[in-house]
């Protein structure tokens, strides 16, 4: 059995939803820009991951999650009603980020950070939506391996960086301040 923590994957792809054959393209990763990451870090669905790691650079992929792989059933308990004062800057509504179909930035009592689809303004309550977009879908991926190998020391360390809150761009953590020439701030 081969190792499939900290692999380099690179992978070109389309996302399609509506069932086993997939109807609805909703996202797509193009070779010039593919979605790449290192596995065992969480930054993939971990049924996503474990379907690429052992593909070798150049194979094509088609496969299907069910729902119980990527995001889950939908639920209807998290569409909440929250009160419109919690959207107000120095006593105003703030409507320039608060309008149906934004997605807004939302953290609860306990400091845990999240995001939601506004889904209606009304005069007392916004009303939110927490479920993934995805959720209750079955997520059915086509595409080609574009990388896949083991993930260089600097490549983890520019992950844990921006894991950790830092740019990425030299390990430093150094934020938005800049990087004094290594570009990953930019």
């Amino acid at each position: 059995m081969s190792n499939t923590s900290n692999k380099y994957i690179a992978v070109s792809y389309r996302l399609y939803i509506g069932g086993e054959d997939g109807k609805e393209l909703v996202e797509e990763a193009t070779a010039e820009q593919p979605f790449h990451f290192i596995s065992g870090f969480g930054i993939a669905l971990d049924a996503f991951e474990k379907k690429l790691t052992d593909t070798q650079k150049g194979e094509t992929f088609d496969f299907s999650l069910g729902k119980e792989e990527a995001y889950g059933d939908y639920v209807q308990e998290h569409v909440i009603d929250l009160d419109r004062s919690i959207f107000t800057i120095n006593g105003k509504f703030d409507t320039e980020h608060i309008y149906v179909d934004a997605v807004v930035p939302l953290q609860n009592e306990d400091g845990n950070r999240f995001y939601g689809r506004v889904l209606e303004v009304g005069e007392e309550k916004v009303k939110v939506d927490l479920n993934h977009p995805l959720a209750g879908e079955t997520l059915h991926f086509v595409g080609k391996v574009l990388e896949n190998r083991d993930a260089t020391n600097e490549e983890i360390q520019g992950l844990m960086a921006k894991l950790s809150g830092g740019c990425g761009g030299c390990g430093g953590g150094c934020g938005d301040k800049g990087c004094g020439g290594c570009g990953g701030c930019n």
